[in-house]
């Protein structure tokens, strides 16, 4: 006869192992929270009240809010508010300074299209993420690091037994640091 775990303990066993199967489960599960993109995130213009109610243009659904500019129309009354295009504060017959003039042809043409999905790329390069509990149980090893580290102790012994026998300091051997021998336990923390 063998015995079996009751339902409840099974049930608690599986949900005590679930976080270990990564990131992707405990994103679906709600159990991670998600900064929101800040280039995303825009302000809208504010109401305000026509001074004519009697000319008002009749509403279009799906028309862009007349009011509103678009991100490289902020960026350009942020930069040069006299130089913003369809600023209403900017009189008609106003030239632009010699500064605004030399800042916007320094500042070239516009952004690719495509920029956003670039960032996003280099950002994806760049950022390591957690590897995930399996991945952590077959590649337990870490590569080694580049290079060979020299032990400053025995290196500083030898180049005075050296200097004190008239030897040259390239003669004998430079000691090196042999790294501790890591075992799969070792690297768990057990």
């Amino acid at each position: 006869m063998s015995k079996r775990l009751p339902p409840t303990l099974a049930t608690l066993a599986l949900v005590a192992l679930l976080p270990a199967c990564g990131d992707s489960t405990a994103r679906t599960l709600g159990l991670v929270r998600d900064a929101p993109d800040e280039f995303q995130v825009t302000t809208r213009a504010p109401l305000s009240m026509p001074p004519d109610m009697t000319t008002l243009p009749s509403p279009s659904p799906g028309s862009p809010r007349p009011q509103e500019r678009t991100s490289s129309q902020q960026a350009e009354a942020l930069l040069s508010p006299g130089l913003a295009l369809q600023d209403p504060r900017r009189a008609s017959n106003a030239r632009a300074s010699v500064g605004e003039t030399a800042l916007l042809q320094r500042a070239g043409g516009d952004a690719p299209d495509d920029i956003r999905r670039r960032v996003d790329e280099e950002n994806l390069r760049l950022d390591r993420p957690d590897r995930s509990l399996s991945d952590r149980l077959i590649f337990w090893r870490d590569p080694p690091p580049p290079g060979t580290p020299v032990d400053p102790a025995r290196e500083s012994q030898r180049l005075r037994e050296n200097a004190a026998l008239g030897r040259d300091v390239e003669i004998g051997e430079t000691p090196v640091v042999q790294p501790p021998r890591r075992t799969f336990w070792t690297w768990l923390g057990l």
